[in-house]
């Protein structure tokens, strides 16, 4: 038996305050604004038959019980008393959030309320600078505003992260852009951008990057692998610097974070993305991870965002994962049990405690 009493999500959201219907409910185990083709359910997923296995328990059903019947037992609990049964039920004890999705999710205090455990902010850089763009009437007051704003997340929470690496390659951010360069592009993106529009421009985001590199904070890097070369570039560019880099992989490409790992003192690898979605098959995956990075470069997240059942679902596949790995190499004789225990401890919490500093 190995045992993960204590968890650190190290990269989730906030829950949705509102009550969901069938519809509603069921566009949320899918990919992001995503619904299921007409005559088709989410809940044919690995994440919806994980969700039948693991959640129904902790609202006094039956495991698998039917959709409508876990639904109805919902509504009849109410958004509240469901997210805290659920949320409870994972077992984590520190939640690292996200804060830049929009929509009615809870923020960190009210998600550790609910989940009677401690909360960290995550702040998104690509949110932060469109903020500061809003409120900004020049070239200049922009860029500086935007180097203050980066600081000032920096002391209120543990860590950046960003989705700037699929829009802009991070082959090309290996180096800052010049001082020059950024003006000219902050120019061009200030005078065509749209009111409240999205940050688009390749070279302010990888100023934007810099500049979080310099605040010495984690850095979490949502790449998709559309860029392994780039990616290790940009790696290679940021080692000694001060800022861990956490690679946000998910399956198929958790093989390539793995490595990377392995290759950087500073980099880190996430197993969130990689185990959550793949439901009964998380052990396999999990195990083709351990093959390739150090046990201290992996990080267990939930990734959950919206439903708190998602929560539980990544909380029960990487407990179930790990046991049944590590458990087979104990009872193989290639473990000792307490190296096991050591090992699992770090990937469940000992490893974010350190690299977000968390005490």
């Amino acid at each position: 038996m190995i045992d993960t009493p204590r968890l650190v999500d190290q990269y989730c959201h906030g829950v949705l305050r509102t009550e969901l219907g069938l519809g509603t409910f069921e566009a949320h185990l899918g990919p992001a604004a995503v619904l299921p083709a007409s005559g088709t359910t989410f809940f044919d997923t690995q994440t919806g038959f994980a969700v039948r296995r693991w959640c129904p328990p902790l609202l006094g059903l039956e495991p698998h019980c039917p959709p409508v019947r876990y639904l109805a037992r919902r509504r009849e609990l109410g958004v509240a008393e469901t997210g805290r049964r659920l949320l409870r039920g994972a077992g984590i004890a520190t939640y690292l959030v996200d804060t830049g999705l929009p929509g009615d999710l809870t923020g960190p205090a009210e998600l550790a309320a609910a989940g009677g455990a401690r909360a960290h902010e995550i702040v998104r850089l690509e949110p932060l600078a469109e903020q500061v763009a809003d409120t900004s009437g020049t070239v200049d007051g922009f860029l500086a505003n935007l180097t203050e704003a980066v600081q000032d997340a920096a002391v209120r929470s543990v860590a950046f992260s960003s989705v700037s690496a699929p829009r802009c390659g991070l082959g090309a951010a290996a180096e800052p852009p010049g001082r020059g360069e950024a003006r000219r592009a902050a120019g061009r993106w200030l005078a065509d951008r749209p009111a409240g529009g999205p940050l688009d421009s390749p070279v302010l985001l990888r100023h934007l990057l810099w500049t979080a590199v310099g605040a010495g904070r984690p850095l979490q890097l949502h790449t998709a692998d559309r860029d392994p070369a780039g990616l290790a570039g940009f790696a290679a560019a940021t080692t000694g610097l001060g800022a861990d880099l956490v690679l946000l992989h998910g399956s198929p490409h958790h093989r390539t974070a793995a490595r990377l790992a392995g290759a950087f003192p500073h980099v880190y690898a996430d197993l969130g993305a990689a185990l959550a979605h793949t439901g009964a098959r998380a052990a396999d995956v999990l195990a083709e991870v351990l093959e390739l990075a150090p046990f201290g470069k992996l990080l267990y997240s939930s990734g959950a965002r919206g439903l708190p059942e998602l929560h539980v679902v990544a909380a029960s596949a990487f407990r179930t994962a790990l046991g049944r790995v590590l458990g087979a190499w104990v009872a193989d004789g290639a473990w000792s049990r307490t190296d096991a225990q050591r090992v699992a401890s770090m990937i469940a919490a000992d490893n974010a405690t350190r690299v977000y500093r968390l005490g």
